[in-house]
């Protein structure tokens, strides 16, 4: 991604993410949701769901999920991706998951964090939070929660940069580098710079 620049400062995502707390509180409440598990999405997604774990006082642990070999175009865009190990604290077999990302873009990475996440069992109900969702949806994947809407152009992308300071920047892609993006971790469901501590399955 060429030309970037800062779309949405600390302040802005520190104050979208108070707000999709206080949505996911609504929506837990009404549902009458019970157990609940929250797991983030490497890298950006965990960065999102440590804060949004933290402000809703979840007393399991946070999960978190690598699903760069999961994406069903993984072959096609030629990924070289940094995978690191997914974390479940507890089985999740009739648990209510509130997953997160930070962006929606494709829904692919979604549907592979799915696909993950039925490996490990069958969960009751699965709540999806992202950060920002974008225009340019491939498959029928939308958040019940979300911070930013993002109206770009086809060239166009977003990434989170972090984890401290959380920046949310947009830039263009060269025509052509599409792949190359997906390698540079351009692509939704992944990120910057990574500090993410690493935890091995138990």
């Amino acid at each position: 991604m060429s030309k970037t620049e800062t779309w949405k400062g600390p302040d802005e995502i520190a104050a979208a993410v108070a707000r999709m707390a206080s949505d996911l509180r609504a929506l837990i409440e009404a549902r009458g949701l019970r157990d609940l598990l929250m797991i983030g999405i490497h890298t950006g997604g965990v960065w999102i769901a440590d804060r949004l774990h933290d402000q809703l006082g979840l007393s399991e642990p946070l999960g978190h999920l690598d699903i760069s070999f999961y994406r069903d175009d993984f072959t096609r865009i030629g990924m070289h991706p940094q995978v690191r190990p997914s974390y479940l604290p507890v089985g999740i077999d009739d648990r209510h998951l509130i997953l997160v990302d930070d962006v929606l873009q494709s829904g692919r990475t979604i549907r592979a964090a799915l696909n993950v996440l039925f490996d490990y069992g069958r969960p009751a109900s699965v709540v999806l939070a992202t950060l920002a969702e974008r225009t340019g949806r491939e498959l029928p994947i939308a958040p019940d929660v979300v911070g930013f809407h993002a109206q770009l152009e086809a060239n166009e992308q977003i990434k989170l940069s972090g984890p401290e300071p959380l920046v949310m920047l947009r830039g263009r892609i060269p025509k052509g580098s599409a792949a190359a993006a997906s390698r540079q971790g351009i692509d939704d469901g992944s990120s910057g710079r990574d500090s993410t501590p690493r935890q091995e399955r138990p």
